[in-house]
């Protein structure tokens, strides 16, 4: 009997190793990250060696723009990626077609360090937020006196001397929000109609719908705008080549965009999955990525407090509060009748 015993205690052993290897062997694979082009040195420096290092798991990464690396992982269910960073259009594209996996939010301790709108945001689309931008006027104060408001804008003295976001852009949807403020008529409540023929009327002053922020700078440089809608995280690169040049983010409003992470729905690794996105909004990271040496993003992490140099030009402190969350799912199911219109209108 007790021979007996021995070879079941012997087999249960055995069979606990080996489940506990195959175990380790999954979640010590390295994870792969799909992220941003951006600041690779730093993203590697800042947040993927750090990561390693806690945890000793290592990291295989997909660098390039979000819409690319969207299209890639819905079209190869294998790509092989277990974590993919996303804009907030792109994050609810994602969450549309069913391809992140739906998350367990009691396993992230630093969720709660996010707002309670952050929060709704990553119930709703499975993606956590982990920085925020938004927009502002740029503007050379010698030709354009002191800007504040959006409403200044549409003034007639600036007769084709500004630039705003083309509407395929990432801050594009939000020129089209402003325009529907201006006109006293939300985009949600007629589908956008006031807010093109507010745009109609602003249409006079506009020299160019941008593409790439880079292009500010020379249109600053040459003198042929004196002010421009622009998002924040490419201010300090604009004001680099002139800095005579203002940022204000007016006191009534701004509209913030989020770059999210989400677990993918194919990963083969969630366990450690859920280690990273909890590592990505938590305190030590959020505060390190936000530094001007570094990524230079501003967190989303309520704990986090940043000195006047690594807040300035961020969607951080106040301007954070007053900033509106876009809703991605209805601007997406209107986004192609409002391309055509912009299109016919605007260019």
């Amino acid at each position: 009997m007790k021979h007996i015993k021995l070879i079941i205690t012997s087999i249960v052993l055995i069979l606990l190793a080996v489940f506990t290897v195959a175990t380790l062997k999954t979640e010590d694979k390295p994870i792969v990250v799909s992220t941003f082009g951006l600041a690779t040195t730093q993203m590697k420096k800042d947040v993927l060696n750090p990561f390693t290092k806690q945890t000793g798991v290592a990291t295989r990464t997909q660098f390039g723009d979000s819409a690319p690396r969207l299209v890639q992982v819905e079209h190869k269910k294998h790509s092989g990626i277990d974590v993919i960073e996303l804009s907030q259009s792109n994050t609810q594209t994602a969450a549309d077609k069913k391809i992140l996996k739906k998350l367990d939010f009691s396993k992230l301790h630093n969720f709660k360090y996010l707002t309670s709108e952050q929060q709704q945001l990553a119930r709703d689309t499975n993606g956590i937020p982990y920085t925020v931008n938004s927009i502002g006027i740029i503007y050379n104060p010698k030709t354009c006196g002191q800007l504040t408001e959006w409403n200044q804008l549409w003034n007639h003295r600036f007769r084709h001397r500004i630039a705003i976001p083309e509407i395929t852009t990432t801050f594009g949807p939000a020129v089209l929000y402003l325009a529907g403020e201006h006109a006293g008529v939300p985009v949600a409540k007629d589908d956008g109609h006031a807010a093109f023929q507010s745009l109609a009327r602003l249409k006079p002053n506009v020299v160019k719908t941008y593409t790439q922020s880079s292009d500010l700078t020379n249109m600053f440089k040459t003198g042929e705008i004196d002010a421009a809608i622009v998002g924040d995280f490419a201010v300090s690169m604009i004001q680099l080549s002139n800095s005579n040049l203002k940022y204000q983010v007016p006191m009534s409003r701004t509209y913030a965009n989020y770059n999210t992470v989400s677990i993918l729905k194919t990963s083969q690794h969630e366990k450690t999955a859920y280690k990273y996105l909890d590592f990505r909004i938590s305190n030590a990271i959020q505060t390190r990525v936000a530094s001007t040496t570094s990524q230079n993003s501003a967190p989303v992490n309520s704990s986090v407090h940043l000195s006047s140099t690594n807040s300035r030009n961020k969607t951080y402190g106040k301007v954070a509060q007053r900033a509106r969350i876009i809703n991605y799912s209805y601007v997406n199911s209107h986004l192609s009748e409002w391309i055509n219109h912009w299109n016919k209108l605007m260019n």
